[in-house]
């Protein structure tokens, strides 16, 4: 499996070395031995700092970080390195389960640095704290950097946003514990981190085919952006669910029927924006061939009627109704000709009583569906790229605070959200339960297809 770098982003995995070992071990002594001894003498001043970032050749945006908190450290505190340095460490030099290569941190540099603090020393102090920032800034940034996987953004402002080092350090700084923003990698998704920390606790007991998949999966949810928004809706396609989203807490969960594999559900981001109550259901063309035409032939032009289908002129707004009869059924049946159908609002809708629109190019949305036995098995891929949810007026009520009513009975009545919400459909065939990873089926064969991808860049690149 071959994983990115931050210059030509491919390269093999890095692994500890001996002595990478034996200087983490060592340093596990460099950090705050006793309240008492940390508070010996202050923390670096302001000129040693200075000195430091010059002696660094710090660039530009870390030097702006330090002078907009005055020069104080984040690093260190009285004699010492905070124990968050080790922590920093152990992440840059796992830093290929990231998909990034070690070695562009030069976490060798960085454990000596750290080794040499241990004398108390205010140079070497100041120095590691400089390689330590630059080290997060980097890496931070690299990790935070979308990879190349298939994901539409409707609404652009939903993209992840690039990351400068400035950036890093200030949410490092003003986290309300380094420690955590470190662990969960409070400049990531939440979701990423949670992945991560999982991977790396587990990482003993896994095959690398499970390595490489877990790497894949990361790589997607770094699709996602660090700042979801207070409330959104989470769709997994590869687990058939769907999570509401409340300050970054799942408070609610359902089933959904997803695309089936050869209208297969796509990994998308936009603004839920409005509700359709009421909704027609306009029929692919693919499945008025499949599906209708066949029927048609078979059982004359009542099966119409009695699915409630319509058939129009063209797919404008202003197109006006045709009479059936005059239509080459076995044309359409064969695919010869293409016609527009759409299913007027009912018990039998296949869109049920309401859809969830976030408009996109794609014509894929949230929608009711009428047929709920669906969603009692265990394979659930039966749309034709939609999302089915389990329980749309649940859906409903939490998106709205209230129940959802249509102004009148009347087909297509559109009821606007007060504010968007955005929604993320993704596809995560590995993710974390509880101290587990939980490794799912890749229903739509898109592992395989990355992975293959993967292996034709290493060979390129040798």
């Amino acid at each position: 499996m071959s994983i990115k770098t931050r210059t030509g982003r491919v390269c093999r995995p890095v692994h500890l070395s001996i002595r990478s070992a034996f200087l983490a071990t060592a340093i596990a002594f460099t950090v705050l031995p006793t309240a008492a001894h940390a508070e010996s003498r202050p923390a670096l001043s302001e000129a040693e700092v200075r000195v430091a970032l010059q002696d660094e050749g710090g660039k530009k945006d870390v030097r702006a970080f330090y002078k907009a908190r005055d020069y104080r450290p984040l690093w260190v505190s009285g004699t010492v390195l905070r124990p968050e340095a080790n922590r920093l460490l152990q992440l840059i030099e796992s830093a290929d389960l990231d998909g990034l290569n070690p070695r562009d941190y030069d976490p060798k540099d960085l454990a000596q640095a750290m080794i040499e603090a241990r004398s108390g020393s205010a140079e070497k102090l100041a120095e590691a704290e400089m390689k330590l920032s630059r080290a997060l800034a980097d890496y931070a940034r690299d990790v935070a950097r979308p990879g190349k996987v298939d994901m539409l953004y409707v609404d652009k402002e939903l993209a992840p946003k690039p990351l400068d080092r400035k950036a890093v350090l200030d949410a490092a700084a003003a986290a309300p514990s380094l420690k955590a923003f470190l662990d969960s990698y409070g400049w990531m998704n939440p979701a990423y981190g949670k992945l991560r920390t999982a991977f790396q606790a587990n990482i003993a007991t896994l095959a690398e085919q499970q390595r490489q998949t877990l790497r894949l999966n990361l790589e997607r949810l770094r699709a996602l952006p660090a700042n979801p928004g207070k409330r959104y809706v989470l769709v997994d396609a590869a687990a058939a669910r769907l999570w509401l989203y409340d300050n970054d807490r799942p408070i609610d969960s359902m089933k959904v029927i997803v695309g089936k594999e050869a209208q297969q559900t796509p990994m998308m981001a936009g603004f839920i924006r409005y509700a359709m109550v009421n909704p027609y259901w306009n029929v692919p063309p693919d499945l008025v061939a499949e599906r209708i035409a066949p029927n048609v032939l078979d059982q004359g032009l009542s099966y119409l009627d009695e699915k409630g289908y319509q058939i129009l002129s063209d797919w404008s707004d202003t197109a006006v109704p045709l009479d059936p009869a005059l239509l080459d059924w076995r044309a359409i049946a064969a695919g010869r000709q293409q016609v527009r159908v759409r299913q007027l609002p009912g018990p039998a809708n296949a869109m049920g009583r309401m859809k969830f629109m976030f408009p996109n190019p794609l014509g894929v949305y949230l929608h009711d569906t009428p047929d709920k036995s669906l969603f009692n098995g265990g394979d659930r891929r039966h749309s034709a790229g939609c999302v089915r949810v389990e329980d749309a007026p649940r859906l409903a009520r939490w998106l709205f605070g209230k129940p959802v009513r249509a102004p009148s009975t009347a087909p297509e009545q559109q009821v606007n959200l007060p504010s968007p919400v955005p929604v993320y459909i993704t596809y995560l065939t590995a993710a974390p339960e509880g101290n587990r990873i939980a490794f799912r089926e890749d229903i739509y064969h898109r592992d395989g297809i990355s992975f293959a991808a993967a292996s034709g860049r290493s060979s390129a690149g040798r």
